[in-house]
């Protein structure tokens, strides 16, 4: 593969209907603003419509905004809901929300704000819209992950909502890895429908709104010390992009930048950690994940 993969090697979009979770800001509108001027139709899934609206007006191409709170399995549904009148087809689902280093909070269904956000939201959006995605050849689902799922990283199942303790570093390394995870698992359950495909990326150490939780002692450093590592979000977004539109990715696969660390650098494939592909806890977390969300996914379980 080469190795300075960019925005010019997306191919053309059109006729695709691609849907981006986060898209207002960041990496998000970085995913979606490519994407539309690709030809593609894109779909802001954004909790602030308001903001959606904002950052659709700054986009060129066939650009709409749908409401979608992922700390709200209510919104959730409702959102797949109005997705599926609109959409009789979607051939991209781009999981790129997410929240990092968060003080410990909950969702309005009482699961800790990380693990709700990044992983249980997504988790229940994708189940809700896959047969959406089934038919279509080509179609594919794309989760965002992070460095961090190697850092100070597990699933805790026996406490995966962080009620006896929490940290903020841990907790998202937990949400993460379940990303990846999530990812992995759903590849296996997808790969006899021949169809669609689950793909995972990184952005490496971009510099976006996601760092605003920071813990304080950490940030006035970071903000020094960021234009010597980290990289706009245009470039953080290229590793999802890729994950989304190369014709060469093949499910399972996860993309990241290839420089040192893969903090920065042009997309390539990356790996991921040995935790990522623990069969066992990978099923178990999605069983765990359909009781939680109450979120079952329209596949032949059989078929393994």
């Amino acid at each position: 593969m080469s190795d300075d993969w960019t925005e010019q090697q997306i191919p053309d979009q059109h006729g695709r209907v691609a849907i981006v979770t986060g898209a207002n800001t960041g990496l998000g509108f970085e995913t979606a603003r490519m994407l539309a001027e690709r030809g593609a139709a894109v779909v802001l899934a954004v909790r602030d419509v308001e903001k959606g609206s904002r950052a659709a007006a700054r986009m060129t191409g066939d650009v709409t905004v749908q409401a979608l709170d992922l700390t709200s399995l209510t919104s959730i549904r409702s959102a797949a809901a109005d997705l599926r009148a609109a959409h009789p087809r979607i051939d991209l689902l781009i999981n790129n929300a997410g929240v990092m280093y968060t003080p410990r909070q909950t969702t309005a269904d009482g699961f800790e704000l990380q693990f709700g956000t990044n992983h249980l939201g997504h988790f229940a959006l994708t189940g809700l819209l896959l047969d959406r995605l089934l038919p279509v050849p080509g179609s594919r689902v794309v989760t965002v992950s992070s460095i961090g799922h190697r850092i100070r990283a597990a699933i805790h199942f026996d406490d995966l909502q962080w009620e006896r303790s929490y940290s903020r570093v841990g907790a998202y390394g937990q949400a993460k890895l379940a990303n990846l995870m999530f990812t992995y698992e759903l590849q296996r359950r997808l790969a006899p429908h021949g169809t669609t495909v689950a793909v995972a990326a990184h952005p490496g150490a971009s510099n976006t709104e996601l760092a605003r939780h920071t813990p304080a002692a950490l940030r006035l450093p970071f903000t020094w010390l960021a234009p010597l590592f980290t990289q706009g979000a245009d470039r953080g977004a290229l590793p999802t992009l890729r994950a989304a539109t190369d014709p060469a990715v093949v499910g399972g696969q996860y993309y990241g930048p290839g420089g040192r660390g893969e903090a920065r650098g042009y997309p390539t494939l990356v790996t991921s950690s040995p935790d990522s592909h623990d069969l066992v806890a990978a099923q178990r977390l999605w069983t765990v994940s359909e009781e939680l969300t109450g979120v079952t996914f329209p596949l032949d379980l059989a078929a393994r």
